[in-house]
């Protein structure tokens, strides 16, 4: 009987110890508003490059994106309400992907409130600058709103 609960034991603290460490990098988050913008914009312009649709559609973009901001934004791409504007996450209808993938450069957020803004510059050549909004839900910095650099023309 003590070598059964012996064993037994051992068994728990064994996978106790290959688990844990799976469990962490499942629970493990972004920590900052400036990291949370460059993962977005890494899997955004990765997926926009794969030609597989919209990124938009993805249910992947709520790891990054409030749920609001994207219910909202497919609701108007449904609508076709997309079709003569510049795509909202970078502010452009058309880019190098690989140069802007290669060239993600995320500057020190502002906080206003619990509100993180995020300043990105896209690209080598033509840079192309856009702003973040990001707000903390459930421990996760998520984008609730994108804005453009550029005056209105």
């Amino acid at each position: 009987m003590r070598k059964i609960f012996m064993l037994i034991a051992a068994l728990f603290v064994i996978s106790g110890s290959f688990f844990q460490p799976l469990a962490l990098a499942q629970t493990r988050q972004v920590t900052t508003p400036e990291a949370s913008t460059k993962a977005f914009y890494t899997w955004f312009i990765k997926r926009d490059s794969e030609d597989r649709g919209y990124a938009l559609m993805d249910k992947e973009v709520y790891r990054y994106v409030s749920r609001s901001t994207v219910d909202f934004l497919r609701a108007e791409y449904k609508q076709n309400k997309f079709a003569e504007r510049a795509e909202y996450f970078t502010k452009v209808q058309d880019y190098d992907e690989q140069d802007w993938l290669a060239h993600i450069a995320t500057h020190p957020a502002v906080m206003l409130d619990d509100v993180a803004l995020v300043p990105v510059t896209f690209g080598s050549a033509e840079k192309k600058t856009i702003i973040a909004f990001l707000r903390k839900q459930n421990g996760v910095w998520k984008i609730t709103k994108i804005d453009d650099t550029q005056d209105d023309k």
